[in-house]
């Protein structure tokens, strides 16, 4: 018969004393409830009351300086960490909840989305993979993806961190396609040609930065031109890519854009998807974040083409006013998409029963093991909202756009930079007169009007470069911003620029 254990507190031989147990569960849940329902209080204040707050405002020293000191060895109480983020880090956040928040494409987050998430960050779910039922609230997700964009059933998707990591992905899916499994082994030194990529000179720099990651390096990525309206260049992608394969090059990666970084343009993605399928190269759409606009009539008929994609990436924390973050990787093969990253090892061993069952898991699509419960804070936006009142945000942002394109020609200080496609107007300051555009510099100019906006708390609009010249860039994309929001950044605008061209030329 086994030896029974030895109890420590009934041993004789042992004389020293069992140290206490430590656990990081509060001594007084009464006290702990109470702390806990005044900070999910503050945050409701907070998001209710966002119109009365500025945008953005500077960070004093005196609130920086509490976030310069050494490491805390001994614990404080809950209540000072909480007064310090409500005096300290509430108030200096980037901004992007405020329907006065323009500047870059990031969505507003909801109350559902935020309560969503404290479900999520309760139950601390490593949803790497595993028989648990927030893995299969992501597959519903997966499964809703193929639905809103007409993909098979053998599709798969994978949250991930955003569409910068979702398009590296797609590189890695494309590349062990074109070279088979070995080249997760043998890198693409084992290749017999090298690959080449192409995308527009609009593209968001992440694809170029994918390029890099997967050991391709940016020069194997063509930038293609554009034409007037911003769109990808197709007869000279053709171009291209047959100058490539007689230079004894394989073209195998081509991406569209369906919602470019700086103005908003949608890519030919039908006639590029026929080129993709002619030259026999992969097929992934940079969707950040027009690709949701498939749940607005008005925006999915921009997008035709999307259905045959062979990837698409996409970001639910922009038109989807996910909180932060939920990125998403959609495949139209999930085997090609699991022979990129499954990798069979033995603390990873897959069981028929018990916690260790449930295969495939997410990690077999992606390169994460401990991720977080993204999934729910996405299907409770789903869940509560529906695709449909989600789409009529997406239209609503679109005609503000709209909106405020018929502003600006009407106002004969300021000039549109490019057409608008969907949700992203640029336009500049441009003076009072010909005389003053002539002796002022624009972009300076408009480089200050736009600080000077930020740092009046009332707007954030950025800037961005079209055709060599400096522009205002406003992305409309939280459904708080609303008509009062885009005149307030405007009147903004206009009144600084004429300051400043007032102070120029006395």
């Amino acid at each position: 018969m086994d030896k029974p254990l030895t109890d420590p507190k009934m041993d004789p031989t042992l004389d020293h004393p069992q140290a206490p147990h430590q656990s990081l569960d509060p001594e007084d849940w009464t006290v702990f409830r109470a702390q806990s329902h005044q900070m999910l209080d503050d945050m409701l204040n907070f998001i209710e009351h966002l119109r009365e707050r500025p945008v953005w405002q500077p960070i004093p020293q005196t609130s920086r300086a509490k976030f310069q000191v050494s490491l805390p060895h001994q614990p404080q109480s809950l209540a000072s960490a909480h007064q310090t983020f409500m005096e300290d880090i509430l108030p200096y956040g980037p901004g992007n909840s405020h329907p006065g928040f323009m500047g870059w494409v990031q969505g507003g987050g909801s109350p559902v989305g935020m309560l969503a998430e404290m479900l999520a960050a309760g139950l601390n779910a490593n949803t790497g993979g595993r028989d648990q039922m927030p893995v299969e609230v992501e597959r519903q997700i997966v499964r809703w993806m193929r639905e809103l964009f007409s993909f098979p059933d053998s599709a798969s998707g994978v949250f991930v961190t955003g569409t910068s990591m979702a398009n590296l992905m797609a590189v890695l899916v494309a590349r062990t396609v074109a070279l088979g499994k070995n080249v997760r082994q043998d890198g693409v030194k084992a290749a017999e040609k090298q690959l080449t990529a192409y995308t527009s000179i609009e593209a968001h720099g992440c694809v170029a930065q994918a390029m890099d990651l997967a050991g391709f390096g940016t020069t194997a990525l063509r930038r293609i031109p554009s034409n007037d309206a911003f769109q990808m260049d197709t007869a000279a992608l053709r171009a291209a890519i047959e100058a490539d394969r007689a230079a004894g090059l394989q073209p195998f990666f081509i991406v569209g854009t369906a919602g470019s970084v700086d103005v908003g343009a949608v890519d030919p993605l039908n006639d590029i998807a026929d080129i993709a399928a002619q030259e026999k190269c992969w097929f992934h759409i940079d969707g950040a974040f027009g690709a949701l606009g498939m749940m607005s009539p008005q925006v999915a008929p921009l997008l035709h083409g999307i259905e045959r994609a062979d990837s698409i990436a996409f970001d639910f924390h922009k038109w989807g006013q996910v909180q932060y973050d939920a990125g998403f990787l959609l495949v139209r093969d999930s085997t090609l998409h699991m022979d990129a990253f499954a990798a069979p090892v033995a603390y990873l061993r897959r069981e028929t029963r018990g916690l260790a069952g449930g295969s495939p898991w997410p990690c077999d699509f992606g390169p994460d093991l401990s991720r977080g419960f993204r999934a729910l804070k996405t299907w409770f936006t789903l869940q509560v909202y529906g695709t449909e009142k989600l789409g009529k945000i997406i239209s609503q942002t679109c005609d503000l756009a709209h909106y405020l394109t018929q502003q600006i020609a009407q106002h004969p200080t300021l000039e549109l930079m490019a057409p608008v496609a969907l949700n992203v107007v640029c336009f500049r300051y441009r003076g009072q007169s010909t005389n003053e555009a002539a002796t002022i510099n624009l972009d300076d100019l408009n480089r200050d009007i736009v600080a000077d906006l930020h740092e009046s708390g009332l707007a954030v609009p950025s800037t961005t470069t079209i055709r060599g010249q400096l522009a205002i860039r406003v992305a409309i994309v939280n459904h708080r911003t609303d008509q009062r929001a885009i005149d307030t950044m405007l009147n903004g605008v206009i009144t600084l620029g004429r300051e400043r061209c007032a102070a120029e030329t006395k």
